[in-house]
């Protein structure tokens, strides 16, 4: 059994809780106001808008030694849903380089959380694109997520952060527009 712990008690980190909490995980919420309190995950998931991740990691930092840490934002700034450029080229990528010694991830951005906490997106299972330098982060990651029922997808390094988030605006623009529902969004098939 997996302990996770989930920082951020809004929409995304509330159906980020049913996932975990389907997979038989240990699942701590953290409020983004009360952070970083007491940490117990092993893999703790930033579920927080983000212009929070900065602070977070600085305030955060000793207890994320050695953690996998999930970023899971989106740079967009949600007054005009326009996309926020990070200078480092992602924001998964400054939250790494704030967190040297945790061992950090991207996942969820490009989903949305009503797919989450149903754990379907239409009629196929949630489809998790997870990326990341850290192999055994990915796989603990990615067994967590799939014991949920969800599917796992694990796409590459940590540079591919740029594109996932790039992907993840582009469903919050067609949600946004009504193109698309919240309750909708990207599936794979295999």
């Amino acid at each position: 059994m997996t302990n996770i712990s989930i920082i951020g008690t809004g929409t995304m980190g509330k159906a980020l809780a049913q996932l975990f909490t389907r997979s038989g995980s240990d699942v701590q919420l953290i409020s983004h106001e009360e952070a970083p309190g007491t940490i117990q995950g092993e893999i703790v998931v930033l579920a927080v808008p983000y212009p929070a991740l900065a602070d977070l990691a600085s305030t955060a930092a000793s207890q994320l030694d050695g953690r996998i840490v999930v970023d899971i934002t989106n740079p967009v700034d949600f007054s005009t849903f326009s996309p926020i450029k990070p200078e480092a080229g992602s924001a998964t990528a400054e939250l790494a380089a704030a967190l040297p010694t945790a061992h950090v991830l991207k996942a969820f951005n490009t989903n949305l959380a009503a797919t989450l906490a149903a754990g379907t997106t239409g009629p196929a299972p949630v489809s998790v694109l997870i990326a990341g330098d850290d192999e055994s982060a990915k796989k603990t990651l990615s067994e967590a997520v799939t014991a949920s029922g969800a599917s796992a997808y694990e796409v590459g390094g940590l540079a591919r952060a740029a594109e996932l988030e790039a992907a993840g605006y582009l469903q919050i623009a067609l949600a946004a527009s009504g193109q698309i529902g919240w309750t909708n969004g990207f599936a794979l098939y295999k």
